[in-house]
């Protein structure tokens, strides 16, 4: 009886939540464990919910050697995908004190005691990092500010320091210029950051 009970408080919950949605007229989206999201329609002709949920791939991996690239690959989104974060939050936070700034000489000035600060705070971290995680950054800070690690550096500091930067990078083998690539040969990468901004990593 008990089970009767909670089966039908599932059920009318159900109806009830297509209900709302009809009646509203919108689409849901709900992430979820293993999806990117879930969305609820409702057909305009019949009244009836349909669910679309986009799934994300399942990587199957017959080498060994695959396997330990993927998750060489998690550990550094753990590492790495934090800072790319404090990028993003510095980047508009700078952007938001150099728009209150009146002069150029004074912006000039407040630009360059936040690199003070930056390369004082985070240069112990970034000496301890591989080439390898050092491109996974450059990607994620693309991912998450949508400006490649050159054009901030372009925007802030201009083009001969830029310039500057970018030539030590690539004699180290790495690349400020770097673009994510959601869609494309980040698409592992992008579903990582997602596992791991679900708390699922």
């Amino acid at each position: 009886m008990k089970r009767q009970l909670f089966t039908l408080s599932i059920v009318l919950l159900g109806i009830m939540a297509a209900e709302c949605c009809m009646a509203q007229g919108r689409t849901i989206i709900r992430r979820g464990r293993g999806y990117w999201h879930q969305e609820w329609t409702i057909d305009r002709k019949t009244g009836d919910s349909i669910a679309t949920i986009h799934m994300m791939p399942i990587y199957k991996f017959n080498r060994g050697i695959d396997r330990r690239r993927y998750y060489r690959l998690i550990r550094t989104v753990k590492k790495v995908y934090p800072l790319a974060q404090i990028a993003r939050n510095e980047m508009a936070n700078m952007e938001d004190e150099l728009r209150s700034l009146p002069t150029k000489k004074e912006q000039h000035a407040f630009v360059k005691s936040i690199e003070k600060r930056i390369v004082k705070q985070y240069t112990p971290l970034i000496k301890r990092m591989t080439l390898y995680e050092g491109k996974i950054l450059c990607k994620l800070i693309d991912r998450e500010t949508e400006f490649t690690a050159y054009q901030i550096i372009k925007d802030f500091r201009g083009g001969f320091v830029a310039g500057f930067w970018q030539g030590l990078a690539r004699i180290f083998g790495n690349n400020l210029k770097l673009e994510y690539e959601r869609d494309g040969e980040d698409k592992m990468l992008e579903q990582i950051v997602l596992y791991y901004e679900a708390g699922l990593l």
